[in-house]
């Protein structure tokens, strides 16, 4: 049995990476998610999780947002620090909504919605996570409170948003199937197909 970490940025993302290491490398790889909200912890504790990959392979994943490509986010986190092999750094382009927008069926099938609502090409996407939620107003009714914002509320998201996508993701979200249609997603699951010859 393999080991691995997968450091993430919230509780969707780490329902997608065990997702991700579930379906590339199987059930049978165990793994410890590291995670406090946030961009920053992850970027704060870069120099360590280089030092844990030494031991052990290390998955993190992070959202693109405004940055203007995964080259310059990259350099910027590494600056002169070196990644070794087993670092497996991974950015969703441009948040990982895009990552679960891009399983096309599957979540039109569990919003209860046409699959052509849905974007074709969700790496191109400036707002993934705008474009779920627009999508999702047309979902079925319990979804849909959910996931999108009450009229005037100041949240951005619907209150029970992490709950509603993360049952998906454990339940549905294929991540072959999603990386058809996302590049970013592709990369991601074959970097992480490598571990099955470490």
């Amino acid at each position: 049995m393999g080991f691995m970490y997968l450091a993430v940025e919230d509780e969707l993302s780490e329902e997608v990476g065990i997702r991700i290491i579930k379906g590339v490398l199987g059930s049978g790889f165990a793994f410890k998610t590291l995670r406090k909200n946030g961009f920053g912890y992850l970027k704060s504790k870069i120099e360590s999780f280089i030092e844990m990959s030494q031991y052990y392979p290390v998955l993190m994943i992070t959202d693109l947002d405004k940055e203007a490509c995964a080259p310059k986010l990259k350099e910027k986190w590494f600056k002169s620090l070196e990644k070794p092999e087993r670092f497996i750094f991974r950015i969703a382009v441009r948040e990982i909504e895009s990552w679960v927008l891009a399983d096309t069926d599957d979540f039109a099938a569990y919003l209860g919605v046409r699959p052509s609502l849905l974007p074709k090409n969700p790496d191109a996407l400036l707002d993934p996570k705008a474009t779920l939620i627009n999508i999702a107003k047309k979902a079925k009714k319990p979804l849909r409170l959910d996931i999108v914002p009450e009229q005037g509320a100041i949240a951005v998201q619907g209150l029970g948003y992490n709950r509603a996508l993360c049952q998906f993701i454990r339940e549905q979200w294929d991540c072959q199937r999603a990386a058809s249609r996302s590049e970013s997603l592709s990369r991601a699951c074959t970097r992480v197909a490598e571990l099955r010859s470490n």
